[in-house]
């Protein structure tokens, strides 16, 4: 993937790690108990919210813009009852097109990895303008080696998401 164009990385120096062998039982994701789960502990918080769901601006990254989209209930990929899979589908059509409305958004990327927390989490990383060499899968790698991105601008931008979701989806501001 090094010799890709958009790769942040330069070929040459890089070595691939060595494979460690499997480790069985696995380690436990945050949030297996749901009593411990920090984001159900956070479910108030964020930019938008419904009865199910609730959006969140991550802070402190590289990109325009990365917002987090949770079910305001303990649920995972496996468990999430079919209602609120149709929403999520709609949903996350939703916020990828309002965050490429943002002027200086190119492309809007939505990524499920669940290895970290029990809790489902979808993150949307808006792609800047220009910037081909951040495209595809190397885009979050990007994030972490980017300078912070102005906080007042990704502020607004959000701001603006939460906003149009109201209007094309319904749900508050508030909790």
């Amino acid at each position: 993937m090094t010799g890709w164009e958009v790769s942040p990385f330069e070929q040459e120096g890089l070595r691939v790690s060595p494979l460690r062998p499997p480790v069985v039982p696995e380690k436990a994701r945050h949030g297996e108990d749901p009593a411990g789960c920090d984001i159900c502990r956070d479910r108030d918080k964020g930019i938008w919210f419904t009865g199910n769901w609730r959006l969140e601006r991550i802070r402190g990254v590289g990109v325009p813009l990365i917002l987090m989209l949770y079910p305001r209930e303990h649920y995972d990929m496996d468990d999430l009852p079919d209602e609120l899979a149709t929403e999520m589908g709609l949903l996350g059509t939703r916020i990828v097109r309002h965050m490429q409305a943002i002027p200086n958004i190119s492309r809007a990327h939505m990524y499920r990895i669940g290895d970290g927390a029990v809790h489902l989490h979808l993150w949307f990383f808006a792609r800047p303008e220009g910037q081909a060499q951040f495209f595809g899968s190397w885009l979050p790698v990007w994030d972490d080696l980017l300078p912070e991105y102005p906080a007042d601008v990704a502020d607004a931008d959000a701001e603006a998401v939460a906003d149009a979701l109201v209007e094309s989806f319904g749900g508050s501001r508030t909790p």
